[in-house]
């Protein structure tokens, strides 16, 4: 049987950990939600960014369709899905790159990388982007979770 590479919860307390970190910011969501800090399409591109260090493959079509009614071309989509911000908005790529930090670290990014970002953009953008950032691992982290135990009870057969 190979290998499960997608990242998942480690358990329920991982998962815990998450979502209360993203209900401690819910009015930040919320915000980011409305558009009030982040456009649709910039929602969308740290969605993708984040969803392709993860591996979701229930995220990455969701997104990749929602970036697409926000007005993402399909080439900069399967950039983002791949690791690279090229071509996108000069203004969101030191965002986008922060966002790919942060999936890499599960969340916990530098924080000279964290407090460079928030120079940039300050504290409400700021909030609103990280809020967006743990939703989207979340989404990720469980249809990933859930692949896992496809792939576990089929012995490598589904979910994979």
């Amino acid at each position: 049987m190979r290998k499960f590479r997608r990242r998942i919860y480690p358990g329920p307390e991982a998962f815990l950990i998450d979502l209360r970190a993203l209900l401690a910011r819910r009015q930040a969501l919320r915000a980011a939600t409305r558009g009030e800090h982040l456009d649709r399409a910039f929602r969308e591109r740290l969605m993708l960014v984040v969803t392709g260090v993860n591996g979701c493959r229930y995220c990455s079509y969701v997104h990749a369709r929602e970036a697409l009614a926000a007005g993402v071309p399909p080439a900069q989509i399967e950039a983002l899905a791949a690791g690279a911000v090229e071509g996108s908005p000069a203004r969101e790529a030191p965002a986008l790159l922060y966002a790919q930090h942060w999936a890499e670290t599960g969340g916990r990014p530098d924080s000279e990388a964290r407090e460079r970002i928030l120079q940039r953009y300050g504290e409400q953008q700021v909030e609103s982007i990280e809020a967006i950032l743990r939703m989207i691992r979340i989404g990720n982290l469980l249809g990933n979770t859930v692949d896992y135990l496809l792939y576990r009870i089929s012995f490598g057969r589904w979910g994979g």
